[in-house]
């Protein structure tokens, strides 16, 4: 089994931290070609998007789709509860990330140099971040992790993306992130005492370093 990965990407950290907390027997592989749009790695999946997940001589994509496909092979440790809704509310919480906020936000990433930034777009991409964050606040438990005691899959998608918060929001002229979201906070400072999530942030934070510069 191999995941093919770029250490920059949310989605491929996403990945990583599942496999890191279960410590699956998965090859973390960089792209054939050395790019999303190279010939070799579009000839293996012609999406040409990151991460995708080799297994059993087939191709599968989509980090949520391979995080489920992860939970399934690896049960142990579990991370979807074994209640129906509780699992329903940890697959809604990897939603609102994957599919509200980590698109939004990444549209402000070009936008980061003051003399390279459209001012209009990124007040509003911004604005759409924000309105996100706060339904994530009033939705989250009490913690220690978004669904409460347990580490679950909604901790590996939002974890990466908070990485980029903390570094881009107030280079954009936002408050930080967690400044007015108590729940997040808390969330943010113990998500990163975990192992699995300190070591791939820690890969993602040397990517965003050798990419950007901070």
């Amino acid at each position: 089994m191999k995941l093919y990965n770029a250490n920059l990407s949310n989605f491929a950290t996403k990945c990583r931290i599942a496999i890191y907390e279960k410590d699956a027997p998965v090859e973390i592989a960089p792209l054939p070609g050395g790019g999303l749009k190279s010939p070799e790695y579009l000839a293996l999946y012609p999406l040409g998007m990151v991460p995708s997940l080799e297994i059993d001589g087939q191709i599968v994509g989509e980090s949520q789709v391979i995080n489920e496909l992860l939970e399934e092979r690896f049960p142990e440790p579990a991370l979807l509860p074994k209640d129906a809704v509780a699992r329903a509310r940890v697959r809604w919480l990897c939603a609102i990330h994957d599919g509200h906020l980590e698109g939004p936000f990444r549209a402000t990433y070009g936008h980061v140099a003051p003399d390279n930034r459209d001012a209009a777009l990124v007040e509003k991409q911004l604005g759409i971040v924000n309105q996100k964050l706060d339904l994530l606040e009033g939705s989250i438990a009490d913690g220690p992790y978004l669904a409460g005691d347990a580490f679950t899959l909604a901790d590996c998608a939002l974890a990466p993306t908070g990485v980029f918060l903390e570094k881009f929001v107030p280079l954009l002229g936002g408050k930080p992130w967690t400044e007015t979201r108590p729940k997040l906070a808390a969330w943010w400072k113990a998500v990163q005492q975990r192992p699995s999530v300190a070591r791939a942030l820690g890969e993602q934070r040397a990517a965003v370093k050798e990419r950007f510069g901070m």
